[in-house]
């Protein structure tokens, strides 16, 4: 299989379920979710989708809810996709958008500390 195609397939499988969570899921739990990622295997059997919430929401709530919307996630990406084989969906959250919060801050502190040391 190769990089070019896995990455095509997951490209539009982030696209299409972004989509399907945005406008087709009623769930109060997965309201502010953005997927960030999908990483497809190598036999585009599964897929690994990684998502990101608000600083409000709970990771782990977001989390549950989109696990137990994966049936509904599946059948909305059998009618939007044509693939031979629709991917099994394992959740993550991204903490990608944490640590680079954590490094602003750090930096800023930084910054911060050498105005007032100039002082």
């Amino acid at each position: 299989m190769s990089k070019f195609r896995k990455y095509r397939v997951a490209v539009l499988l982030r696209e299409v379920i972004s989509d399907i969570v945005l406008h087709k899921m009623k769930d109060p739990r997965v309201q502010d979710v953005t997927i960030t990622e999908v990483q497809m295997s190598s036999d585009l059997k599964s897929a690994r989708v990684y998502f990101s919430c608000l600083a409000s929401s709970d990771s782990e709530v977001t989390k549950h809810g989109l696990e137990s919307a994966l049936g509904f996630i599946r059948r909305e990406l059998r009618h939007e996709v044509d693939l031979k084989y629709i991917p099994e969906l394992s959740f993550f959250y991204d903490t990608s958008f944490d640590h680079s919060s954590k490094i602003n801050r750090i930096l800023k502190d930084l910054n911060i500390g050498d105005s007032e040391s100039d002082q």
